[in-house]
């Protein structure tokens, strides 16, 4: 690190300095020394290890602060991250407060309400990116979808299946409340902030305390599966004490608990990889799941053309015998599943945790 300092302070990625040692004659024999299979893992940890010359303030460590300090830091930081929630209870109670009213007064208050909402995660997202993470507008539009499915898409795909679009109503039918799912989602923003950042400050940790790669990753895979399973806690409780805030029973709708409960935890695989620089894969897995829940209900569409019963079938049946949950459930919890296995390589690597690739999460 000291004698290749220079080189490793200008790269902008592993495979640079991986170049540069070799045209200084560094060969797999030195990165065995080293504790290293070859040049490019050896690179790979120097380029973790070494600062950037144009690293911003932000990524230096800072010193050890006094217990008190950081209560009151983590209390500031989670402030920004409460915004949703915020917005999402006013709305919701908006709304109560218009139960009466006209129709339009209704939708006017939800319109507003669910701007107010999009801008608080807005914010939140804007915090919390990471510079080498992208992604352009797929993102927030596969997002907006799974959440709007997440609200209607069971009274659509239901309507749809003994109606068609010929016999839709104009409304969600008065049942029909999705509510409780939005208050935990939002609520549940907090949380998956707390794990996401409890994750990398950790792993940074092991990073600094490892003599190789193969030890660094094998000491993150633990804190990635720790940190998931602690936010899967946050849904769990989010979901059922909406429902009873809202005066609906806990457990009454298990297929909306587990729809809830696998969105979150695809929302958050997708928000843990792309902060630490896989915004691709992120956006691929949501919008995977977004495909197979718009095909669940063009399959319906598509079945009432002569000839195509057999489209719908594997739809229908899901419906019949688990009800339209059935679709997110299946949709979210195999995108999820998936975004979770590329993140165990993914995050295990030492480049994936330098101030270059994860920001504020």
């Amino acid at each position: 690190m000291s004698r290749h300092r220079e080189l490793c302070a200008r790269a902008v990625d592993p495979l640079e300095i991986a170049a540069g040692l070799e045209e200084r004659g560094v060969t797999d024999r030195t990165a065995a020394d080293c504790r290293h299979r070859d040049v490019f893992t050896l690179a790979e940890e120097l380029y973790a290890r070494v600062p950037r010359e144009n690293a911003p303030e932000a990524d230096i460590v800072a010193p050890e602060r006094s217990c008190w300090a950081r209560v009151r830091s983590a209390a500031r930081s989670a402030v920004p991250y409460s915004l949703p929630g915020a917005a999402c209870a006013a709305t919701v109670a908006a709304l109560a407060s218009a139960g009466a009213q006209a129709p339009e007064v209704r939708t006017g208050v939800g319109a507003c309400g669910a701007a107010a909402v999009a801008a608080a995660l807005w914010f939140c997202a804007r915090r919390g990116r990471g510079r080498g993470a992208g992604g352009g507008v797929s993102g927030p539009l596969s997002v907006g979808w799974l959440i709007g499915y997440a609200l209607f898409g069971d009274w659509l795909l239901t309507e749809v299946l003994h109606g068609g679009p010929d016999a839709l109503p104009t409304a969600a039918p008065a049942g029909h409340d999705g509510a409780p799912t939005a208050l935990a989602l939002a609520f549940a923003v907090p949380p998956g902030a707390w794990c996401a950042h409890w994750f990398a400050v950790r792993a940074r940790r092991a990073l600094a305390g490892s003599r190789g790669l193969a030890e660094f990753a094998g000491r993150v895979r633990p804190l990635l599966a720790a940190a998931v399973a602690l936010f899967l806690c946050a849904p769990a409780v989010l979901l059922p004490a909406a429902r009873l805030v809202l005066g609906e029973r806990p457990y009454a709708a298990w297929g909306d608990l587990a729809a809830g409960g696998s969105l979150a935890v695809l929302l958050f695989a997708a928000r843990l990889l792309a902060a630490h620089g896989f915004a691709g894969a992120a956006v691929a897995g949501l919008a995977a799941a977004c495909c197979v829940e718009a095909l669940a209900v063009c399959a319906v569409l598509i079945a009432r053309l002569p000839g195509c019963d057999a489209v719908a079938r594997p739809v229908t049946a899901a419906v019949t015998a688990e009800g339209p949950a059935a679709v997110p459930v299946a949709a979210c919890t195999a995108a999820a599943l998936a975004l979770l296995v590329r993140a165990v390589p993914a995050l295990a690597r030492a480049s994936a945790h330098t101030p270059s690739r994860s920001g504020r999460l």
